[in-house]
């Protein structure tokens, strides 16, 4: 019985690294594409535009996302002085990730349905394809909101400093590291676990709707 339970828990977490191995490159990818298209060939010039992982690797993000469902790669380079508007262009750079997240979940979460009412999962391939397209579903939905939490450095900041004067935007980055590790802290502590599973839930639920075609699909 032991040995049975640790097989599975062997498979499940090779299944989120083989998800980790696709939503953070993606993620990152998303971050240097669209700062290519605004001007900035920092990214690209790196060679961040890849869905190479070991062009974005970082072990301790990694590591969190496979064992925790959200973590991180490493930073893509972008140089705002080249934008147009930097803080436009930051915004729509830093938006890019979690929009691709959400891309990938809602393509999975499709894909997963229609295994299921096609009856593929049957199988012990089929199974294990399907828990693989879950846990796509799931931890890029992860990935993406806490991305988006509005607070430096993560991704929700850049678009929500758009709304804020240049001067106070720029004095706010310059604290970013420290408001970084208060919020590790308190996802450590697990003072946002409700939030972030209320929010997770939320765009679960609304993936769920917009993949509803693929009942419509198979006559569910």
């Amino acid at each position: 019985m032991n040995g049975l339970l640790s097989a599975q828990q062997v498979v499940y977490y090779a299944l989120r690294t083989a998800v980790m191995l696709v939503a953070l490159p993606v993620h990152e990818s998303a971050h240097a594409l669209i700062s290519h298209w605004l001007g900035d060939d920092t990214a690209k010039n790196a060679g961040r535009i890849s869905l190479n992982p070991l062009r974005h690797f970082d072990p301790w993000g990694a590591l969190c996302m496979v064992v925790g469902g959200v973590g991180w790669a490493r930073p893509v380079g972008i140089d705002a002085r080249r934008f147009r508007d930097p803080k436009t262009g930051m915004a729509l750079t830093a938006a890019a990730g979690p929009l691709s997240n959400l891309l990938l979940a809602w393509l999975s979460y499709a894909l997963l349905k229609a295994a299921v009412y096609g009856g593929l999962t049957v199988s012990a391939p089929g199974y294990l394809a399907a828990e693989f397209l879950r846990l796509m579903t799931v931890m890029n939905i992860s990935l993406a909101v806490f991305n988006l939490v509005p607070v430096p450095p993560f991704d929700g900041s850049r678009v929500a400093f758009l709304f804020l004067p240049q001067k106070l935007y720029f004095r706010v980055m310059k604290y970013e590291r420290y408001i970084m590790l208060a919020v590790l802290a308190l996802v450590l502590l697990g003072a946002l676990d409700r939030p972030l599973s209320a929010a997770v839930g939320a765009v679960i639920a609304l993936v769920d709707r917009l993949t509803r075609f693929v009942e419509l699909l198979f006559g569910v």
